[in-house]
């Protein structure tokens, strides 16, 4: 009775509410009292709401939205723990982080820290520079990091440099670079096992943004032409092609060798830098080379230094370097240029309107062509002219002081007729405008160190980093201290003071106008004080001067000063020769 009452009694009950009553009803007995959302919400909805949904799809919608914000929270959480493990990686290396950049040269890296690493490159999506250099025991396990590059293939430079590649890792890389379709900088400089056939590796992998291709010191032969020259044919955009130090790449001159390079250069207008440094060239190659030099207008910098085969044939190159009308700096030192050599490259200086450094430096016949050499250059905008070890004679000497207001370098080392003249060229100096002052081994006497001191006080040589007056023991106490006490090098970098080997001097008497020195030397970072002697408690005044800046110093170990004879003093005389 009372049960039937009571259903009755909550039948009559529904029948008298109203139909928005049982439906905010079922809305909160379904939604607990945390979640319930106030009923202005709902009353405020707007009449174009096509209905209220059903409990399941809210329910749904609210799951869907809370799986995407799970996965996005996961995705975002990964990725913190990925660039934690990378800083960690870095951090531990001593190297500092960067999105961007990736410099691990010189950091004694592993086949298990090159794993690691590989590992992290899926952290690193922005990276755009990879710098492994000098790390030789990754050799011949590249093939770890290269099969994930295409978790960074951004990637714009990419410099392997002394890593002891070998002719696997070359293919790997190779195999590797269809992922980095952006690189412009490629260097595998100072490994060996990039040569001897290994090249062929690439051939044909390059894409054509590459703007930079080092490959110096890889023990290129002339089996490694053809895959050089398929190279560079194939990079439009080739502005420096730096081959150095590889004395058997010109071996062969013929077709299938160096002529074979020098053919490809015709596809390379866009060639700025061109480095054939202690290549082996011989006159043929001259011939070879002149031929395509038509075909490069745009290059700035052709160095073809330490070829000493060169030597009675640069006739056949200067025929045609006319045609280089943009070419700022050419290098010539150490060729054994004859006399021939230097009058035909005179001869086409004129037509070099842009050149604004040539060093010719090395070549003991250059000495007896300054006045000719210094006469057809464009003086006005020349920055670089070295004449060390040129076998420099007094005309030489006044001919140079002619240029050497425009230049930002002098560098006449091991040329004793310098020493008693060096006011002629000092007097010639432009106001900070000087950048380095070479003199070492030019037999410098007490009174040419200090006509340098007044140079200084006149505030001549505020813009000097570097300052070579090594080998040069026949300058007094007295020279050193003048120099030390006139001040006016505030931004002098490099120093280096140095005696020659086989002699030794006590430096007690200028040593402490040195000391007061220091503080007004800021830039300073390297000081070069071999084979000077000085008792204990000056080197512990220098050292304590020296304490807490970054200066390299340079000295002979306490141990070592007795072998030295203190009052032995290099002459003029007993001086090494030029070269």
């Amino acid at each position: 009775m009372d049960s039937a009452e009571g259903q009755r009694g909550r039948e009559g009950g529904g029948q008298r509410r109203s139909p928005l009553d049982v439906i905010m009803n079922q809305i909160r007995r379904k939604r607990t009292a945390s979640d319930r959302k106030p009923l202005g919400r709902f009353l405020s909805w707007t009449s174009d709401r096509k209905g209220i949904p059903e409990d399941g799809e809210t329910e749904g919608r609210e799951e869907e939205r809370g799986r995407s914000s799970g996965a996005a929270v996961a995705v975002e959480s990964e990725r913190d723990v990925g660039w934690g493990r990378v800083c960690v990686f870095l951090q531990r290396l001593g190297k500092k982080v960067d999105s961007r950049s990736l410099n691990l040269a010189h950091c004694d890296l592993t086949a298990t820290d090159l794993l690691e690493l590989a590992t992290l490159l899926q952290f690193l999506p922005l990276l755009e520079e990879v710098d492994l250099s000098w790390n030789e025991l990754i050799g011949g396990c590249l093939a770890a990091l290269t099969s994930h590059l295409q978790r960074v293939g951004g990637i714009r430079a990419l410099r392997l440099c002394s890593c002891r590649l070998n002719a696997d890792d070359v293919a790997a890389l190779g195999d590797a670079l269809v992922c980095v379709p952006l690189l412009e900088v490629l260097d595998l400089s100072w490994n060996g096992g990039v040569g001897g056939g290994a090249l062929q590796g690439l051939l044909g992998k390059l894409h054509p943004t590459l703007r930079e291709l080092r490959l110096v010191a890889c023990r290129l032969t002339a089996a490694d032409v053809p895959a050089l020259g398929g190279m560079v044919s194939a990079l439009p955009r080739l502005s420096v092609l730096d081959v150095s130090c590889n004395p058997q790449l010109a071996q062969e001159v013929d077709v299938g060798g160096f002529r074979g390079l020098t053919s490809s250069l015709s596809h390379a207008a866009s060639l700025t830098t061109l480095r054939l440094q202690a290549c082996g060239l011989t006159t043929d190659s001259l011939d070879a080379l002149s031929g395509s030099l038509r075909c490069l207008p745009s290059l700035r910098e052709l160095d073809l230094s330490c070829n000493k085969s060169l030597a009675g044939g640069l006739s056949r190159l200067t025929l045609h370097l006319s045609h280089l009308t943009q070419l700022e700096s050419l290098d010539l030192h150490l060729c054994c240029l004859t006399h021939s050599d230097l009058e035909a490259l005179i001869q086409v200086l004129p037509s070099l309107t842009a050149l604004t450094e040539l060093d010719v430096s090395s070549n003991k016949a250059s000495g007896g062509v300054v006045h000719p050499l210094v006469s057809a250059l464009p003086l006005t905008q020349m920055r670089r002219l070295p004449l060390n070890s040129c076998s420099l004679n007094e005309e030489s000497v006044t001919a140079f002081a002619l240029a050497v207001p425009y230049l930002r370098g002098v560098d006449v080392s091991w040329c004793k007729v310098v020493g008693g003249r060096l006011a002629l060229l000092l007097d010639a100096l432009q106001p900070s405008l000087i950048l380095e002052l070479r003199l070492s081994s030019c037999a410098l006497a007490t009174e040419d160190l200090r006509h340098l001191a007044s140079v200084c006080r006149r505030g001549c040589l505020s813009s000097l980093r570097v300052l070579d007056l090594s080998y040069n023991g026949s300058v007094g106490d007295d020279g050193w201290f003048a120099l030390f006490a006139a001040g006016g090098l505030g931004s002098l970098e490099d120093v280096d003071l140095s005696l020659r080997p086989s002699t030794s001097a006590p430096c007690s008497r200028w040593l402490p106008a040195l000391l007061t020195a220091l503080p007004r030397l800021p830039a300073l970072t390297r000081l070069a004080l071999r084979r000077w002697t000085m008792g204990s408690q000056d080197r512990q005044q220098l050292n304590h001067r020296l304490r807490k800046r970054s200066v390299l110093l340079e000295w002979d170990p306490p141990n070592t000063e007795s072998a030295f004879k203190a009052t032995s003093q290099e002459s003029p005389e007993d001086s090494q020769s030029e070269e």
